[in-house]
């Protein structure tokens, strides 16, 4: 990359916050590094900073930086070595029925009650099940990078949203929120299926799926899409059996 190129990154400025309770892993203090200004952080920097183990949340872009703690690790999965195993499978074919649409990126009451009843049945007591319509809609409706607001729907029902950033090399996945109570759905595993199909049909490599956390049970789904390639040491490589036991 270019001298030129690589300009806007280098008139980023970062700070570090003060500590906070880990959302993640008990009786733990956390602290993140945030890119200013946010006004600079357009698509191209944004992939950029999501290369380097970034994230998003609204406009404001962050990455993991506690003190003694590197349990959060990037990680991001090459599509095209991607197979899914039996069960990946089965929740492909039993959502064929759901209609996929882009929607704006605007406030929807129907979306945020969704939200909300997902937040209460899978997050109760997380803090984001006490968010209002003014939370939500800093977390999920403000952006500067290019985003899609996807609902699927059931029949006309409303059974997911997600949210995806698309980037110079993928997508990344921001958040997605699904219909708790429909028994034996898989929402959530033919959500990151359909957005691994979408990095096909738009020839992009990597679908960048967040952190995963080792000693985090709410993050252990993402290790069941293999390969799986994690941020480790500043370098992308590959993560093997062992490092599912290892990292933390």
């Amino acid at each position: 990359m270019s001298q030129l190129q690589d300009l806007p990154y280098a008139l980023l400025q970062f700070y570090a916050t003060a500590p906070y309770e880990c959302s993640y892993l008990p009786e733990r203090q956390a602290r993140s590094q945030v890119a200013t200004p946010a006004h600079m952080v357009d698509t191209q920097l944004y992939s950029q900073l999501v290369r380097d183990g970034f994230r998003r949340s609204g406009i404001y872009t962050y990455r993991p930086w506690c003190d003694a703690c590197r349990a959060c690790v990037p990680v991001r999965l090459p599509v095209a070595e991607f197979t899914p195993n039996r069960s990946q499978r089965r929740a492909w074919a039993q959502h064929q029925n759901l209609e996929a649409r882009e929607a704006e990126l605007r406030f929807s009451e129907e979306h945020f009650d969704l939200y909300r009843r997902y937040q209460h049945a899978r997050h109760e007591g997380g803090g984001m099940d006490q968010d209002d319509r003014e939370q939500y809609a800093h977390f999920m409706l403000e952006s500067q990078v290019d985003t899609r607001l996807i609902e699927f729907r059931e029949n006309g029902v409303l059974r997911m949203v997600s949210l995806i950033d698309c980037l110079s090399d993928g997508l990344s996945s921001v958040y997605t929120f699904y219909d708790t109570e429909v028994p034996g759905a898989s929402y959530g595993s033919f959500g990151i299926l359909w957005q691994i199909a979408s990095c096909h049909s738009i020839g992009r490599p990597y679908l960048y799926l967040g952190y995963w956390i080792r000693d985090s049970r709410k993050m252990s789904y993402k290790q069941k899409f293999r390969p799986l390639e994690g941020r480790v040491g500043g370098q992308w490589r590959r993560l093997e059996e062992s490092d599912f036991s290892q990292l933390g």
